[in-house]
């Protein structure tokens, strides 16, 4: 469960799953989706999953994320068990730790991009000067401050997809699960975004894991693997060096904010 630091501190991973295993149905009608799977991702990590639909991705996404609980298996996120917390306690350290991109935005659709941003953290309870320091910051970072007053069904597909990264980034969580979060950008955008990803690891020790079946999020990862079988199968990669941001005609520079 622990990693050595330089000065032999134990270090809890980010992730550590061990011999997990997920199964749907019972009996002639079961489904063995994950079969003993073992996952462990030291913090400030970027690691992306890939597989075929059906393979099991998202379950291990929702497992990881605490929203749903394995067969067996034991599955703890930054030194902390989260199978043995409650629902209650499981639900406040969902909220507090860890961050969601969804692959379908889940925008509300009568809310505009900043106000999208905003409600998420309300259950912070942070005050409103808080809360619009980091809005304005996440929005910033993804490119669309010029667009924070425009409702979802004025955004184009890869707008939208930003406004759900943007809302993750700004809770500031220790772990993001990404599903797809390149999928609706064009090449250009995907790069910034994974360049902005890989910075704000650098910089938060955030730690990303990201489901896809884009090839170029492989070039930008410390590790990728390929779910096959219920089992994480390692590929050889080379992470690139960061692609420094361009920013969009009419939209802000990417920045990253420590503080």
């Amino acid at each position: 469960m622990f990693r050595r630091r330089k000065n032999d501190e134990a270090a809890p991973l980010a992730v550590d799953a061990r011999n997990v295993v997920r199964t749907y149905g019972a009996g002639d009608n079961a489904v063995r989706v994950l079969r003993g799977l073992t996952l462990q991702v030291e913090a400030g990590k970027l690691i992306a999953l890939y597989g075929p639909s059906g393979s099991g991705k998202t379950t291990l996404l929702n497992l990881v994320g605490a929203l749903d609980r394995p067969n067996t298996g034991q599955i703890s996120i930054a030194g902390k068990d989260i199978l043995r917390m409650g629902d209650r306690r499981r639900s406040r350290f969902r909220r507090t730790q860890i961050g969601f991109i969804f692959q379908s935005y889940a925008l509300i659709p009568t809310y505009t991009a900043f106000e999208n941003v905003d409600l998420a953290l309300r259950l912070l309870n942070l005050g409103y000067g808080e809360r619009r320091r980091r809005v304005r910051a996440a929005l910033e970072a993804v490119g669309l401050s010029a667009w924070s007053s425009h409702v979802p069904d004025e955004l184009s597909g890869g707008q939208r997809q930003r406004v759900a990264i943007a809302r993750a980034l700004a809770m500031r969580p220790r772990l993001m699960l990404a599903d797809e979060p390149t999928g609706g950008l064009d090449t250009r955008t995907a790069q910034r975004i994974l360049s902005l990803f890989r910075g704000i690891a650098h910089a938060q020790r955030t730690t990303f894991l990201i489901v896809s079946h884009d090839p170029m999020v492989a070039e930008h990862v410390d590790q990728a693997y390929d779910l096959h079988d219920g089992q994480l199968i390692p590929r050889v990669t080379t992470p690139t060096t960061p692609i420094t941001p361009i920013p969009e005609s009419n939209e802000a520079s990417v920045h990253v904010e420590t503080a």
